[in-house]
């Protein structure tokens, strides 16, 4: 707030700060410059986005390359943004309004990237292109179809996969944007990540992980099991994989299982 001219978001700073070769970018929002890049060993600032002044939200920032060129990739709660990693300026913008709270990650592909939240906003698919270094950003879709708080989603293959607020867990095309499948009898809302052909679900009032097939041809799911020592609080943390392990966290506890096939 000091340093950047940030104000706080009513939830707190929530996003991931991104380390990209000898920097950190990271979105304190306002009117001195959404955006900061600041050397990763120092803290020395490199620069400030001052031609993008949005407040933040809780998205975190995204790589993204076009015809060679490396940007960055923002959402708030005003727009979805493409910003120079080199000094800060703004490479492309598209308005897309959200409500209350802007929280998903951004999902890039190729020159596409999705966009999502909640509050019954839904979701966006923008198509970036460049000519002679200038960029444009085209809408795709818009819809409502999939509309996600703040479990985020994945992509898997051409399909995406994530719980829908009106819908459960749902399985989307990223193309076009409709819907696959979807299922809320049999799972909660909550959490996804993904890891080896399986999403990886958590359930945010029971807390229960939930193994269920990325596939688009329907609900599959494979197991699931009860988190011990469960807290009161929902459960929202994301579930982490890595190196074969699966890590959940709750209020001050926090639990690695073993997740390698045998």
């Amino acid at each position: 707030m000091d340093d950047f001219g940030g104000t706080v978001p009513r939830w707190g700073f929530c996003e991931s700060p991104l380390v990209d070769g000898n920097q950190v970018v990271v979105t304190p929002g306002g009117p001195r410059g959404a955006m900061v890049a600041l050397n990763k060993r120092t803290g020395d600032v490199i620069w400030q986005s001052k031609e993008f002044t949005d407040e933040a939200h809780y998205a975190s920032i995204v790589e993204l390359e076009i015809d060679g060129i490396h940007q960055y990739v923002q959402l708030t709660g005003e727009n979805v943004v493409g910003i120079s990693p080199k000094d800060g300026s703004v490479l492309w913008k598209a308005t897309r309004k959200g409500r209350v709270a802007v929280i998903p990650t951004p999902i890039v592909d190729g020159n596409y990237v999705y966009v999502i939240s909640g509050y019954n906003i839904g979701c966006n698919l923008f198509k970036v292109t460049s000519n002679n270094g200038m960029f444009t950003a085209e809408q795709v879709y818009e819809n409502r179809n999939m509309a996600n708080h703040h479990g985020g989603v994945v992509k898997v293959g051409d399909y995406l996969y994530g719980y829908s607020d009106s819908k459960g867990l749902a399985c989307q095309s990223f193309m076009t944007g409709e819907i696959v499948w979807a299922e809320r009898e049999k799972i909660g809302k909550g959490a996804v990540s993904f890891a080896d052909g399986m999403l990886y679900f958590r359930e945010e009032r029971s807390g229960d992980m939930v193994l269920v097939e990325a596939v688009p041809t329907g609900y599959s799911e494979k197991g699931r099991f009860e988190q011990p020592d469960r807290a009161k609080e929902m459960a929202w943390p994301h579930p982490v994989i890595a190196h074969g392990k699966l890590y959940i966290r709750d209020q001050d506890n926090l639990f690695c299982y073993n997740v390698k096939a045998r």
